[in-house]
């Protein structure tokens, strides 16, 4: 079984969006392991998305994904960080195909409700990010 790391971003939360995209999730035969709900401060957001320091949108995106409550969530599947890449849709809502999270729910590149791991080493440094080892029940 393979695991993948998930964020309910802060406009999903607001938008009390969170229980629709867990049912999709779910319904997806993606087993919840590990899940919390807390707002990020913008310096755990800033160290998070350090990859993208250097990209223009990064105070943006740290600023709206410290904005608000999240979900941490950590999910488990055979083809997991595949399998919900593709149930979240493109990182843009125009371009994701329909019956996506992005494509239902996203208002926008920025709004766009949802992240996940892209990759193996990702998904490992991700899940430690937030969760101990301990807080993942397989």
């Amino acid at each position: 079984m393979e695991k993948t790391f998930a964020i309910i971003k802060p406009d999903g939360v607001e938008r009390n969006l969170s229980g629709k995209i867990l049912e999709r999730v779910e319904s997806q035969g993606f087993k919840i392991v590990a899940m919390k709900r807390t707002r990020l401060s913008k310096v755990q957001a800033e160290n998070f998305y350090d990859v993208h320091k250097s990209q223009p949108f990064f105070d943006s995106m740290t600023r709206s994904m410290s904005s608000g409550p999240v979900v941490l969530l950590v999910f488990e599947k055979e083809n997991a960080i595949a399998d919900w890449r593709k149930l979240m849709g493109a990182t843009n809502p125009a371009d994701a195909e329909a019956g996506t999270i992005r494509k239902d729910f996203a208002e926008s590149i920025e709004r766009n409700s949802v992240h996940g791991s892209d990759s193996t080493a990702t998904a490992v440094f991700e899940i430690s990010y937030f969760f101990a080892q301990s807080e993942i029940l397989s």
